[in-house]
């Protein structure tokens, strides 16, 4: 989502000079005005406007009578004034009318920019406090960015215009909720709604590394910095350079790695193995977990400064089994996309009434999984309760029927059993692997390849 910034100055060198530090400074979507009453009906035409830029001092209408109409006429947009005259009683003027900040020209193009990384700032929290108010669904700027999240919940279209908001700025983002709720989908999202869209977004699996693997992965390494390393070899960051690394499973990450990674984070640079010249880090993290980091941190495995690094905007997916809305649509979507010639109108109503019952602990993921393999089974024909896999029907049975389970008519096979009985452990750890196996009394190894044969893993 590209920041649109408008620049009111009399000067036209002076506005000309402004745009281009504003373009090396990342900017690109920019609007210069030499004449205030131009730039006064342009705000009452009500073109969206994020930053406003204003000299104080212009024949035929002042700074401070353009913010005037300004807050009147658009109120989410931010003002910075400015002025050839550091007066104290002019800036004092100035932010009792919501200005955001005051500046002196000359300008220091490195402070104007940090201020208005902060005035951003301000805006999308500000922006966040209205959609948590607002009644009806807040629309998307680009909805096309966000297109592959299928939905109608209003949850999620409050979660998509959050993340749209912190898109525009540089924060790091923490994603959490349930397996299979879409994480990685929303982590792309934000990527394409930034302006990083065009450079690379690199997706890492945290639980993947090791010590001995994390500075090679993610610093990278010159020929002959260790034995093996017969040539020079990028990591991560100087990969993704320019664009976003989406840390997956951040949680499961070792706690004497979760150091190395926050120096990163503080810093905004690295060091390459063997190189002793520091790296600048230009990424955007995004980082995700399904399991509770707090009660990491209660147990030690966390560590509290890198949570707060991380969380510079926090996002919770909902469930599915909080969203049965987006079943229908969600379903109807997998058939299209499955290839063959269903669609919902396909699905006899006893199936419905059995997938808005079931409680999917893998949630949209496990729900994609249901309804390929009852496609599969149909083969064009109506879908109906028997395509269905046997572990969503004896959960209904034994959700509305518990006493029955050993009737002559609802007997289920074991494997269906154990099936059940595993999810249902998986869904109480929050989709926690290790947990579930120690819950369970089984090898993780064991639980990988029995959640895989269930299509979760």
């Amino acid at each position: 989502m590209l920041t649109h910034i408008f620049l009111v100055d009399d000067e036209q060198d002076f506005l000309e000079s402004l745009e281009r530090g504003l373009i090396i400074g990342g900017f690109r979507n920019i609007r210069a005005e030499s004449d205030p009453i131009k730039a006064a009906l342009f705000f009452q035409q009500g073109e969206p406007v994020d930053i406003a830029i204003i000299d104080i001092a212009m024949p035929g209408m002042t700074g401070i009578e353009l913010l005037d109409i300004i807050r009147s006429t658009s109120p989410t947009t931010e003002c910075i004034m400015m002025t050839a005259a550091d007066e104290a009683c002019l800036a004092v003027s100035c932010m009792k009318k919501g200005a955001f900040d005051y500046r002196v020209k000359p300008l220091d193009m490195e402070e104007l920019l940090v201020v208005i990384l902060k005035a951003l700032e301000r805006k999308n929290l500000l922006e966040i406090q209205r959609i948590g108010k607002q009644k009806r669904f807040p629309d998307l700027a680009n909805p096309e960015t966000f297109a592959s999240i299928i939905t109608q919940s209003e949850k999620m279209f409050r979660i998509m215009k959050e993340a749209e908001l912190h898109a525009a700025s540089k924060v790091p983002v923490l994603i959490t909720g349930e397996t299979g709720t879409g994480k990685e989908l929303l982590a792309k999202a934000i990527h394409k709604a930034s302006s990083r869209a065009d450079k690379t977004f690199t997706p890492i699996n945290m639980s993947a590394l090791t010590a001995s693997l994390f500075e090679a992965e993610f610093y990278g390494h010159t020929k002959g910095a260790f034995t093996g390393a017969a040539q020079d070899r990028k990591g991560y960051l100087e990969i993704t350079s320019g664009g976003t690394l989406f840390l997956d499973e951040i949680g499961s990450l070792p706690l004497e790695l979760q150091g190395k990674l926050l120096r990163v984070l503080q810093e905004g640079e690295y060091f390459k193995l063997g190189t002793s010249r520091p790296q600048g880090a230009d990424v955007r993290f995004i980082a995700a977990t399904n399991v509770e980091l707090d009660k990491l941190q209660d147990q030690g495995l966390f560590r509290k400064d890198l949570f707060y690094r991380l969380c510079g905007a926090w996002l919770v997916l909902p469930p599915l089994r909080e969203r049965e809305e987006d079943i229908v649509i969600l379903v109807d979507a997998f058939l299209r996309n499955h290839g063959g010639s269903h669609d919902s109108n396909d699905i006899e109503e006893p199936v419905w009434t059995l997938l808005k019952a079931y409680n999917y602990p893998g949630n949209v993921r496990e729900l994609k999984s249901i309804v390929q393999h009852a496609a599969n089974l149909a083969r064009g024909k109506p879908i109906s309760v028997h395509h269905l896999p046997a572990y969503v029907t004896a959960a209904s049975s034994s959700k509305h029927q518990p006493a029955a389970l050993f009737s002559r008519n609802a007997i289920v096979p074991l494997s269906d059993m154990e099936k059940d009985h595993i999810l249902k452990a998986y869904r109480h750890t929050g989709g926690n692997k290790l947990q579930t196996a120690r819950l369970l009394g089984i090898g993780p190894n064991t639980l990988r390849r029995k959640l895989q044969s269930y299509g979760m893993a």
